[in-house]
């Protein structure tokens, strides 16, 4: 059944970003349903970063018109309550220990203290940093650092998380930690959009997958949706149909 308006977390029309004489995304349009975890995938250059910071409110898109639960991005105030985002290079102060840092985007989001509490302790024994909670961050390792930038993505608890390279830096057991709490997430409602070159993890927990190529989209659909667009059978991976998507957008775009 098509989505309503008010089923959507997401809706963009349009977008067109352009940095002088190049055209970074050409007509992007997108309508994601509360509670997906909507896979975007592209090869380096697609401009998925681009995206992310246009459905963020971090940038200003050059034309089109980007809506997320219902509050136009151009309202960063009003956005700030409903979005997550964790970038693929995290906003961490080295001099700050990751419960300091926690508790100040704590106060910064406007979560209540007893509240916040509770969920800091609750992550940092989740992602194994309760250890190291008190040391500062920047005597941290990179999966070490990544973590920590999750939680403080997820503290106030946001209606849509937007995920750059989750995964990016973490061992076995916390990138399987991730996997699962995106997962957790979406059951409650969360609307996450991941983008991320690790695409086994995006066929383990993506309802919906967009590819982004050349600042287009050239397909989306379920998983199963855009492996028949790549005439891939059923037990081809989601990563075969996304080179054989890919291949024939720079066929098209050759020839």
């Amino acid at each position: 059944m098509p989505s309503t308006d008010a089923d959507l977390a997401v809706e963009a029309t349009d977008l067109r970003k352009e940095y002088g004489p190049e055209v970074a995304l050409d007509g992007v349009s997108l309508s994601i349903s509360t509670g997906t975890v909507y896979g975007f995938l592209g090869p380096n250059g697609a401009g998925k970063t681009t995206t992310m910071r246009l459905l963020t409110g971090l940038a200003q898109p050059t034309s089109g018109t980007v809506r997320v639960c219902g509050v136009s991005v151009d309202d960063r105030r009003a956005l700030a309550a409903h979005v997550g985002y964790l970038p693929e290079t995290p906003p961490l102060y080295d001099e700050f220990s990751a419960r300091e840092q926690l508790d100040y985007v704590a106060d910064l989001r406007d979560v209540p203290r007893d509240v916040a509490r509770e969920r800091i302790d609750d992550y940092l024994d989740r992602f194994d940093l309760t250890e190291d909670a008190d040391r500062r961050i920047g005597s941290y390792s990179k999966g070490m650092r990544q973590k920590t930038a999750f939680v403080q993505s997820v503290l106030h608890d946001p209606e849509v998380l937007f995920l750059d390279e989750p995964t990016s830096g973490l061992d076995p057991r916390a990138a399987r930690r991730i996997r699962e709490s995106i997962v957790e997430f979406a059951d409650a409602g969360t609307t996450v959009f991941l983008s991320t070159h690790i695409l086994p993890v995006v066929e383990a927990v993506a309802d919906e997958v967009a590819v982004l190529f050349e600042g287009r989209l050239v397909a989306e659909g379920s998983p199963m949706d855009v492996k028949a667009r790549a005439e891939m059978g059923e037990s081809s991976s989601l990563e075969d149909a996304f080179l054989a998507v890919t291949s024939d957008a720079r066929s098209a775009e050759e020839g």
